[in-house]
């Protein structure tokens, strides 16, 4: 899919809070929201947001190490959200993201690709015009390389 062409997903109601989405050519997940509203039988939304930005802010820095001809041997995140009652209302008040990078040291290029590679991300960019989102990345080793 080109992002110059938008987007398209379905949902479909399937019982209680259980909802099909539909990718189209990628297939289908549940998602579901969690006890006591819900079922807890499969993501929620506010996993899905974070999905999408762990999952964005990892391509991106793949993407930057790429254009210098790094290859990383490793990319990892792991993305942790706040939540809080907003005008007594639940919403994500921020969100943590701790990437990390197997064998940095092979990468000639990385201060480069760090300096740029959130730039590059379509979902945290977007998401950041209204939730904060830090980024933290480290090695295997848990050094930070980026905070």
């Amino acid at each position: 899919m080109s992002i110059d062409k938008g987007f398209n997903v379905k949902l479909e109601l399937l019982e209680n809070y259980i909802f099909k989405v539909d990718f189209g050519d990628f297939g289908d997940i549940i998602t579901d929201e969690a006890p006591p509203l819900g079922s807890g039988e499969g993501p929620n939304p506010s996993g899905l947001v974070a999905a999408a930005v762990g999952n964005c802010l990892c391509a991106s820095l793949l993407f930057a190490l790429r254009k210098f001809k790094d290859s990383p041997t490793g990319i990892r995140a792991e993305v942790k959200g706040e939540m809080e009652r907003q005008e007594g209302r639940w919403r994500i008040a921020r969100m943590h993201v701790r990437m990390q990078l197997d064998d940095p040291q092979l990468l000639e290029h990385l201060p480069k690709a760090l300096e740029q590679f959130e730039d590059f991300c379509i979902v945290t960019q977007s998401i950041r015009k209204g939730i904060p989102v830090d980024v933290e990345v480290v090695d295997q080793n848990g050094r930070a390389l980026k905070s």
